[in-house]
């Protein structure tokens, strides 16, 4: 009798943040604010460094990637519960939904392995200066986001063949803002043991713990060598170089956590909406404000451009 009630299907319905409709308006009004300032920041980042020369260097190199995975990150997770509240219509194709689930996962990826090598960047660059333009060259930087970009995208397949396997969920009213992994899991009635096993070790180990270590490897030695420093003026200025990074690091590594590293079976679908939301939506406008408020270069490139386009008029 059980086997009768569970089914294929072939759409989810995103339930979203709220059933209540006076709380539909502003939701929307505050994603669409959310998504605007992201769009905004990132792009903004990504234009100064294409445009300034003296932003041409493997740090701001890196900065621009990773706008852009912010920027894609942010409109592949947020557009579908912008579009339900403007049309009311919460229903999600089955294959659009697993392409939205690869996509984000892909992109988290990304950024994880993107904030490790631009932790390599911090440490060449503190630990040995005088070799910094030689170590970290241009070819370098291709390669290490090329690298980056893959492998992020590669290590997420093994996550949606798993899943697209599944055969039958207990129900399809998906209850979250997009199409995430541990809400679908918590749907499907088939036995998931493998892929929350393989959800563990290789998002731990490969995707969680490995870029992890290798950032907090570098930072070891980045704040050893800082310390080593006599002048206090140079202590500072070594510092101020990695402290947006470290920012960023430490924001998203602990939502991650928070959302991710725990028992499946303990997970609070609602609370674990809050915390993808302020992931999705609230690190990606944090990371252009950080970078921008912390760092002189962009500040300088920002007053370029702004006095450019006004006298331009």
């Amino acid at each position: 009798m059980e086997q009768q009630n569970q089914t294929r299907v072939a759409f989810f319905i995103i339930k979203g943040f709220s059933d209540i409709p006076e709380l539909q308006a502003p939701i929307f009004l505050l994603v669409l604010l959310i998504y605007l300032t992201t769009l905004g920041g990132n792009m903004t980042i990504i234009l100064l460094v294409c445009q300034h020369r003296h932003l041409h260097t493997p740090m701001y190199f890196f900065l621009a990637n990773l706008s852009l995975i912010d920027m894609c990150a942010t409109t592949v997770s947020l557009h579908k519960i912008l579009l339900i509240n403007l049309t009311g219509n919460q229903v999600i194709s089955y294959v659009s939904c697993i392409g939205q689930m690869y996509f984000f996962g892909s992109f988290v990826s990304d950024e994880l392995l993107l904030l490790t090598a631009m932790s390599y960047d911090r440490y060449v660059a503190v630990c040995n200066p005088l070799r910094y333009t030689v170590i970290v060259n241009h070819r370098v930087c291709i390669f290490l986001s090329f690298v980056c970009w893959a492998l992020g995208f590669l290590e997420i397949i093994p996550y949606v063949v798993l899943v697209t396997g599944f055969t039958c969920y207990r129900s399809n009213i998906l209850n979250h803002f997009f199409c995430d992994l541990l809400p679908i899991i918590k749907l499907s009635c088939n036995n998931t043991s493998i892929l929350e096993t393989l959800f563990i070790v290789e998002g731990t180990v490969l995707l969680g713990l490995g870029p992890f270590i290798l950032t907090f490897l570098s930072y070891v030695f980045i704040i050893t060598t800082i310390l080593r420093i006599r002048s206090s003026t140079g202590r500072c200025k070594a510092f101020y170089t990695c402290s947006s990074h470290l920012t960023v690091v430490i924001l998203l590594y602990t939502t991650l956590i928070y959302q991710y590293l725990k028992p499946i079976s303990a997970d609070s679908l609602e609370y674990n909406k809050l915390l993808s939301l302020f992931n999705t939506a609230a690190v990606p406008v944090l990371n252009p404000l950080i970078y921008s408020l912390k760092n002189k270069d962009v500040k300088s490139a920002f007053k370029k451009s702004f006095l450019f386009f006004r006298l331009k008029k």
